[in-house]
């Protein structure tokens, strides 16, 4: 499709302020969410099923991803944004109303659904709105969001529940979203020719198949079922025929929805696939660093949840500092900087002597986040300023998709490590403790929270943690060593089509 678009330049300010109001829907969703599950639980119930809380949430956005994406490029971005902050607002107000478990977690895909929508178009308008060497400030601005979100998230959250309701967890929602879809709706104005656009049905039916299959065998896996029973083959035997299936189809589409040429072109299938490394990077700190912090540094909830925030210090300001860099050394290297920057931070972990203090953790949470941003940031920006703008849609549906498709591996594999460790500690210790620790790894933390502080066998329980943490930040160092190989293989500098903003 040949497209042209033309952007008001003077209410651009105010445009990036209600991208950013709609980013932080989504963004502070499960942070604020999260503080409430007990509160659910004991007013709903289903505790058996509250995983499927989050789990529905980020299978729905991530499997929408890329058909957002092109649909933006057939259509234009703002209807896709407005029609999927709908989407998420309704699913907002509907969860408030739940009335079960399974209708919050029906309602929650919902709001996925929506969610998709919003992380798919408000990157692409970023690229859209603004040149090439503004667009590491705005998604400097954009990544902040994140910040705020796990800062505030939490806040905003136990406030509410301790003083109002878990139900307006979602409802303040809707203030937010009313207040971006008035400015997005009277601002923002894209004029680009139109045509009938040949809608790839069979590839977005096959896309939302073929990954849905795969993130639910990884968010299950190890959960609900044993990695290597016939179950978990079953369902990535069957994932493995639906991508194959969906690879046929996409190959014979007028407009498909994944294009071959993503990964035909090496600075884009070398940024999707560190993209992926990248979300599963997020995963480790994300998932278990409170855990640390409050199992084995004693910190309470609050001060864990600072500690873990203190990434999306390094993160944004990074971002907004990486136009600089990659304007002076290309894309690739600005990229690779960042992963050297992983690298580091995983290393320090490692090298940090037990007891952590908690000062040399936040000093590696900062790198980590700095690297983080050099990395999402140059690559992103990359991707699309390589194509026009009828596929810069495609290209950053395709890049946010692989970040989330690598925070669902992320979270297998370190689940998996993690586990992995404490249960060989449980079944070597001492037997002196041996018969007092727990036989199950889930329950660990409540065997120490119940234990004296200064007994033995809370002592052996705070090591196992450790143990464990050093080789998440293990795994995390290989993975950044893994995406230093990938971006090396991508070209050193990439062939810009798009440098200013149309």
């Amino acid at each position: 499709m040949k497209a042209r678009q033309e952007q008001q330049v003077n209410p651009r300010g105010l445009i990036l302020a209600a991208l950013m109001c709609t980013m932080m829907l989504a963004a502070m969703d499960t942070t604020i969410v999260s503080t409430a599950i007990p509160q659910i639980v004991g007013d709903l119930g289903g505790f058996r099923l509250f995983s499927w809380v989050f789990s529905i949430y980020l299978l729905a956005q991530t499997v929408t991803i890329p058909i957002y994406g092109k649909l933006s490029d057939l259509y234009g971005r703002k209807p896709v944004l407005m029609t999927g902050t709908l989407i998420f607002l309704a699913g907002s107000a509907a969860s408030s109303l739940s009335w079960d478990m399974i209708s919050l977690i029906v309602f929650r895909g919902l709001q996925g659904l929506g969610a998709g929508a919003i992380m798919a178009t408000v990157s692409t308008l970023a690229g859209d709105l603004y040149l090439l060497r503004e667009r590491g400030a705005v998604q400097g601005w954009l990544s902040s969001v994140w910040g705020m979100a796990a800062i505030l998230g939490p806040l905003l959250g136990g406030g509410l529940v301790e003083y109002v309701s878990w139900r307006w967890i979602f409802l303040i929602n809707l203030p937010v979203g009313a207040l971006a879809l008035v400015l997005i709706g009277t601002l923002l104005h894209e004029t680009f020719e139109r045509r009938k656009p040949r809608i790839d049905y069979a590839g977005s039916v096959l896309v939302l198949a073929s990954v849905g299959t795969v993130i639910f065998g990884l968010l299950q896996g190890g959960e609900a079922w044993p990695w290597l029973s016939a179950t978990s083959i079953t369902i990535f035997a069957g994932a493995a025929i639906l991508l194959a299936l969906t690879f046929y189809v996409e190959r014979r589409a007028a407009e498909p929805v994944m294009p071959g040429w993503l990964w035909r072109r090496r600075e884009l299938a070398m940024s999707n696939l560190t993209m992926i490394g990248l979300g599963a990077v997020i995963m480790a700190p994300s998932v278990y660093l409170p855990t640390f912090s409050q199992s084995v540094q004693g910190l309470g909830p609050i001060a864990a949840g600072f500690v873990l925030a203190t990434m999306s210090i390094g993160w944004p300001t990074a971002s907004a500092l990486s136009a600089r860099l990659y304007m002076r050394v290309g894309f690739r290297d600005t990229g690779a900087a960042g992963a050297v920057f992983i690298l580091l931070a995983s290393l320090g972990f490692l090298l940090i002597p037990a007891p952590q203090p908690v000062w040399a953790v936040v000093v590696v949470q900062v790198t980590l986040g700095a690297g983080l941003g050099l990395v999402s940031t140059s690559l992103l920006v990359g991707v699309q300023s390589v194509v026009d703008w009828d596929r810069r849609g495609v290209v950053t549906g395709a890049n946010m998709f692989s970040r989330y498709l690598g925070q669902s591996l992320g979270a297998a594999l370190f689940g998996a490590i993690f586990n992995g460790v404490v249960g060989a500690r449980l079944t070597q210790a001492p037997n002196e403790i041996i018969d007092a620790l727990p036989k199950d790894v889930n329950k660990v933390i409540g065997a120490l929270q119940a234990a004296p502080a200064a007994s033995p066998m809370a002592g052996y329980l705070q090591d196992s943690i450790g143990l464990a943490m050093n080789a998440l930040y293990l795994g995390t160092a290989g993975i950044a060593v893994l995406m230093l190989v990938v971006l090396l293989i991508a070209p050193r500098r990439f062939p810009i089509l798009s440098q200013v903003a149309r």
